[in-house]
């Protein structure tokens, strides 16, 4: 009986089979050839779900029914522990507009500050941070939360201390709170006509004098834009704080009550020019 050759590199038991590509972590083929994600581990579904928030859609945060769309099925389900350990670990809020639910994602610098503050205090810190720049008058939050003033004060303490909130008094006497790194709304402080909530009447005349130099002066005194002027104060320096366009338009208005200035039309741009007011002299 003849005996089978072998060959170098092959087995006697006949040709070898080829060794399947292993498939990745967290991706499975259905029968039908079609990717599914519902053997994700908990590790990349925790990453998914927090680069969830990076999307513009999400960036203020997401809605419960958002989520049920974006994590079908079980992967939903399993959000659950996620969901608990980054609202315990303060990376993670919750709130409600209406009957809605939305998730929001907490910097993870925030969420330092946040450690070992209970529920009470953060939900606090989630009305301030709700009324934006112009702050919320203390009132208005122990209406919302119904706590008592002396609670609500250790409260302030303890969001003060860590440096996440700040009291604003406003120029109509009125101390408002809002997030430590908010600047103030021109609401509230007066704008740049107020310096330490004080109407600034010196300020403001330096400002109009300058103003009537500009008109005089530009273009030959025949007529000058409010871009103009905005550009020749920067770059003379001669105001404390950076006018923009319309603050340049309350000092100029001022000035026409006044019959200092008045409007001869606009540019080739449509820009309205200004000129000194001719004087006016009664006839005889």
């Amino acid at each position: 009986m003849s005996q089978r050759k072998r060959l170098p590199g092959t087995s006697i038991s006949g040709p070898s089979k080829r060794a399947r590509p292993a498939m990745k972590p967290g991706r499975v083929k259905s029968e039908m050839g079609i990717a599914t994600e519902s053997f994700i581990d908990d590790d990349s579904l925790k990453e998914k779900f927090i680069k969830t928030f990076d999307e513009p859609a999400y960036s203020s945060g997401i809605s419960n029914n958002a989520l049920k769309k974006k994590f079908k099925g079980e992967l939903y389900s399993r959000l659950v522990p996620i969901i608990n350990e980054l609202t315990k670990a303060s990376r993670l809020t919750m709130s409600k507009a209406g009957d809605v639910l939305f998730y929001t994602l907490v910097a993870e610098d925030v969420a330092t500050k946040f450690k070992g503050l209970d529920v009470t205090v953060r939900m606090v810190y989630q009305i301030i941070e709700k009324s934006g720049n112009r702050g919320i008058w203390t009132k208005d939050i122990r209406n919302q939360t119904n706590m008592q003033q002396v609670a609500l004060n250790k409260v302030f303490k303890a969001l003060e201390t860590r440096r996440l909130i700040k009291p604003v008094k406003s120029v109509s006497s009125k101390k408002v709170y809002m997030l430590f790194n908010l600047t103030p709304a021109k609401e509230l402080t007066g704008g740049p006509w107020y310096t330490e909530l004080e109407f600034d009447h010196e300020f403001i005349n330096e400002m109009r004098k300058f103003l009537m130099t500009c008109v005089k002066r530009l273009n030959e005194g025949k007529g000058v834009t409010l871009e103009e002027i905005r550009d020749k104060m920067a770059q003379a320096n001669v105001s404390k704080v950076e006018l923009n366009l319309e603050e340049v338009q309350q000092l100029m208005q001022t000035l026409a009550y006044d019959h200092l200035i008045e409007d001869i039309g606009v540019d080739c741009h449509g820009e309205p020019l200004y000129v000194a007011a001719r004087r006016v002299t009664a006839m005889c």
